[in-house]
């Protein structure tokens, strides 16, 4: 049974084997294996259910190749095992256009299909059989489609929430002025931390990073004034921000009290364009938000019961069911409440994106997409078929975490992709870029293989699952051009030999981090030695902000989340110390600093140089998170943690001001003066 079960495990794409952090190689548990095949449905207890899960997953796979294939722009693709033959045979476009080939028999006996010029979705037909071909440009849009002739960019990275305004968090009213703000100061690209649908009727669930669905918009985000007329939006809420931290468990239900004011005057004196502009976002929208407008009335109404639709009464989890019915006839106005809120937010962010454009921002807003989704969101409620329902999604044991992570997430089927034509990853995308000039991918290793365990089991307990990465980087490279953005993945961490190149040869923009550019003794590596294709930072959310680092404020974070005890103190701190030291000798040899290394109490003359450092790197995006180009000490998250740590609840002082200040006004000169927009 042993070779059997590595046999199936095989042709479902599990890894029975894995490399850990240090280059050792791991073996998984037969007993990981057959729970996580058992949770993907191929039972595997006995040699006859071995056999017919091979069996199924093999006619599974035939299946989806004689439906759906991907090919590249200028060359031949061999159509495995479809049924289609050498002859004669029609391409259809997406457009209607239609046009006669010949399939060709390849060198190795499959059916070629010849090369096709121009890029899109068609579908091939030859007698009774069809099948969608997606034709995908060479590379993804990139830095030189957005800004002909230039080399070097340069942005900032923003938490939405953490935006001044005049309400208790940012919203997208607040991105179109900071847009406006950044436009002014010759940046091109603003990117933004995730702004996916979240859990309305539970506020306290608010990181960004455990959306319900990636297919819909945080409402909270919605900005009235952006859409309505003044009369409609009326008073703004009082603010509710304690010590500089967001309140969110009051603050969402004060918004969201207000929007449905505004819904009730909307309803009673809104007329003409604004009511057909909403109609039309409705029915475009289509039975995908109807489902979802329809999870979060549910889940406002069984909010007590928790945030995920497993703990309503059983005849409200599947959105066919009798009950659920009932309750859309009773409650449509609700359910209306809840699309005019999708339509407010999906108007303000777009307007956003245009006033980056109209300022002058070669890219505009950089989208965050998340890894996953909530089990117990609206994605996994309306649609679970196409979810890795039962397995959570993580990481293995490295350095960091000893014991692996385990985000909490699931994510999308690659045998359900595969299965649908990868329409669910393709809505997703289409999700993410229509309001913007880029994405971010987050954990972009996901294209590849994700990190799967079985729930309960822990994070060490779990194996890799291998997900079709050349069709899914030639999707990303068809629907990047056609919204001409650029693509950027964070491909921090373990990285398996080779995805990099294969991320740069997909013209996929990778991230490099100044704390992790190191060479082999530790010295960080001269601005002018990065790599090109990258993205160039000095932090992101999940690491400490550059005055943090260099107090060693992460330092006193990690002793009191991880308990330590005092002799145990000193060793990072002296590490830490040493550390500096190289920093800031890097600092001086690329002349972005001068004199002695400043005492750990002084951070703001290494903001200042880390700021020069990442300008004058060779990367061709450079981006500042603005608590770095503030200077402030506090990261926006520490990640295995919930609630010791402010995560995502840090406000930002109001910014138009702040630009004024001698070091903040110094630091946005130096990214002007080493990368001009012309």
């Amino acid at each position: 049974m042993a070779d059997q079960l590595a046999e199936l495990a095989a042709a479902v794409g599990l890894a029975d084997r894995w490399t850990d952090f240090a280059g050792q190689s791991r073996e998984v548990a037969p007993v990981t294996l057959r729970h996580l095949l058992t949770t993907l449905g191929f039972p595997c207890d006995r040699p006859a259910d071995l056999t017919e899960s091979l069996r199924r997953i093999e006619t599974m796979r035939a299946d989806a190749a004689s439906r759906f294939a991907t090919a590249v722009v200028g060359h031949a693709t061999a159509l495995a095992a479809t049924g289609f033959v050498p002859g004669k045979a029609q391409l259809i476009h997406e457009d209607g256009a239609l046009r006669d080939l010949r399939l060709v028999a390849g060198p190795d006996g499959r059916t070629r299909l010849p090369a096709i010029r121009e890029p899109g979705y068609y579908r091939l037909e030859q007698n009774a059989r069809s099948m969608t071909v997606a034709v995908a440009p060479k590379r993804a849009y990139g830095i030189a489609d957005a800004a002909p002739g230039r080399t070097k960019l340069w942005g900032v990275a923003a938490q939405l929430y953490s935006l001044h305004g005049p309400l208790a968090f940012g919203d997208f009213a607040d991105l179109a002025d900071l847009a406006d703000l950044f436009a002014a100061q010759g940046a091109d690209a603003l990117a933004i931390s995730p702004v996916h649908a979240l859990f309305p009727g539970t506020p306290s669930r608010y990181s960004p990073y455990s959306p319900a669905t990636r297919l819909f918009l945080n409402v909270a985000y919605a900005a009235p004034s952006l859409v309505l007329r003044p009369e409609i939006v009326g008073p703004m809420p009082r603010e509710t921000v304690d010590g500089g931290l967001i309140d969110w468990p009051r603050a969402v239900p004060e918004k969201l009290a207000w929007l449905a004011e505004i819904h009730a005057r909307f309803l009673a004196q809104a007329h003409g364009e604004l009511r057909d502009d909403l109609a039309a976002f409705r029915q475009a929208g289509g039975q995908a938000l109807e489902r979802h407008a329809l999870f979060e009335t549910l889940q406002m109404h069984f909010a007590d019961r928790g945030s995920g639709w497993q703990a309503w009464p059983a005849e409200f989890h599947a959105p066919d069911d009798e009950a659920v019915a009932r309750f859309a006839e009773a409650h449509g106005i609700a359910i209306e409440f809840h699309v005019f809120l999708q339509w407010l937010a999906e108007r303000g962010l777009a307007q956003a994106q245009e006033r980056a454009k109209r300022g002058g921002m070669a890219i505009g807003l950089v989208a965050d997409l998340a890894i996953g989704m909530d089990p117990g969101g609206s994605h996994a409620w309306s649609r679970p078929e196409e979810l890795l329902m039962g397995l959570g999604v993580g990481a293995p044991p490295d350095l960091i975490n000893g014991d692996g992570q385990d985000w909490g997430l699931t994510a999308l089927s690659p045998f359900a992709l595969a299965a649908s034509g990868y329409a669910p990853f393709i809505a997703t995308l289409r999700a993410a870029l229509r309001h913007a000039g880029g994405v971010r991918i987050d954990h972009v290793l996901g294209l590849a293989r994700l990190w799967l365990v079985p729930q309960g089991a822990g994070a060490t307990h779990g194996a890799y699952l291998r997900f079709p990465l050349e069709d899914l980087m030639r999707i990303i490279a068809l629907e990047s051009h056609r919204y001409r953005a650029i693509v950027v993945g964070e491909d921090l961490g373990t990285v398996p030999d080779g995805f990099r190149k294969t991320l740069r040869d997909g013209g996929l923009l990778g991230m490099n981090v100044l704390w992790f550019e190191r060479d082999r003794r530790g010295r960080f590596i001269a601005p002018d030695k990065w790599p090109a294709h990258r993205l160039a930072l000095t932090s992101t959310h999940d690491l400490p902000t550059v005055a943090g680092w260099w107090r060693g404020r992460d330092c006193d974070w990690q002793d009191d989340l991880n308990g330590r005890a005092a002799d145990a103190r000193s060793a990072p701190r002296r590490a830490r110390g040493k550390d500096r030291g190289k920093l800031w000798d890097a600092f001086v040899a690329a002349d972005c600093a001068k004199g002695p290394l400043p005492a750990a109490a002084d951070p703001q003359p290494a903001v200042d140089a880390a700021a020069a450092f990442v300008a004058k790197t060779a990367c061709t995006l450079a981006v500042l998170p603005l608590e770095d180009l503030l200077g402030r000490d506090e990261q926006p998250n520490i990640p295995g943690t919930i609630d010791k740590h402010p995560n995502w609840r840090r406000r930002l002082p109001d910014l138009a001001e702040a630009l004024g200040e001698p070091s903040v006004a110094g630091r946005l000169e130096t990214l002007r003066r080493e990368r001009p927009r012309s």
